[in-house]
């Protein structure tokens, strides 16, 4: 889940050992997610299908995936080796056999070629730059099977007026609001929210939700249909 633009948290080891906890806490409803996903790609993945997981540190949808698919094997690739480190842990901890899954340290192209029946790239997109988003599907793709399914999810805001009209907040700012107000209803101590709300909005190439879709379709996958949105989170499957 990380880039070479994404938070030094990434690589900071407290930061690292914490990373479970940001993604239920930040994401509303980030357990459907997981579980939307995978049903997802089951559609099409066969029961001893292979799966390619692009931003894999840390782990989490790997063992979503693992532990209800038994039969599925996974590559999967993150430039971070400490998160990669940490997905190893959790994978070991749950009882997924090391046999059905390969960590790889770098990006999409130090991927093995494939090709695969299906990939996943979740709460990743937001960290990768407009300029880099339709090259970086491209290598995707180019290791799926035809047809094959892709799930990605990620920030995707809309922009526009707000409900205030001229003069008042625009429909980004609002959004974000909102996805800080989720951190603290979740248990974040407001002037964290309120940091992390102002990151997001300063550091991170998130784009509206037309956008994406025109990325998806430029890189080469087709029959893009919405199927999450969770405040200033929108998910995606594509085909192949």
């Amino acid at each position: 889940m990380t880039h070479p633009h994404a938070p030094s948290a990434f690589t900071d080891p407290a930061a690292v050992a914490r990373y479970a906890e940001g993604p239920r806490r930040n994401v509303p409803g980030y357990d459907s997610l997981l579980r939307m996903s995978r049903i997802l790609l089951a559609e099409r993945v066969p029961a001893h299908g292979c799966v390619l997981v692009v931003g894999a540190g840390g782990g989490l949808e790997l063992e979503d995936m693992a532990l209800a698919h038994p039969g599925w094997r996974f590559d999967g690739v993150d430039p971070s080796q400490p998160m990669l480190d940490l997905a190893a842990q959790r994978l070991q901890s749950a009882g997924v056999p090391g046999d059905h899954v390969a960590l790889h340290h770098g990006y999409v192209q130090s991927a093995p070629a494939g090709p695969f029946d299906g990939a996943t790239c979740l709460l990743t997109f937001h960290f990768v730059p407009r300029e880099e988003r339709v090259p970086m599907l491209a290598k995707i793709r180019r290791r799926l099977k035809p047809d094959a399914p892709l799930v990605v999810a990620h920030l995707s805001v809309a922009d526009g007026a707000g409900p205030g009209g001229e003069g008042g907040a625009g429909e980004r700012d609002l959004w974000l609001s909102r996805y800080a107000a989720f951190q603290v209803a979740s248990g974040v101590a407001p002037e964290h929210a309120a940091r992390a709300r102002d990151k997001v909005a300063a550091e991170l190439a998130v784009l509206t939700p037309q956008e994406d879709v025109a990325i998806l379709r430029e890189a080469g996958f087709s029959d893009v249909q919405m199927f999450y949105v969770g405040f200033a989170f929108r998910g995606w499957l594509a085909r192949a």
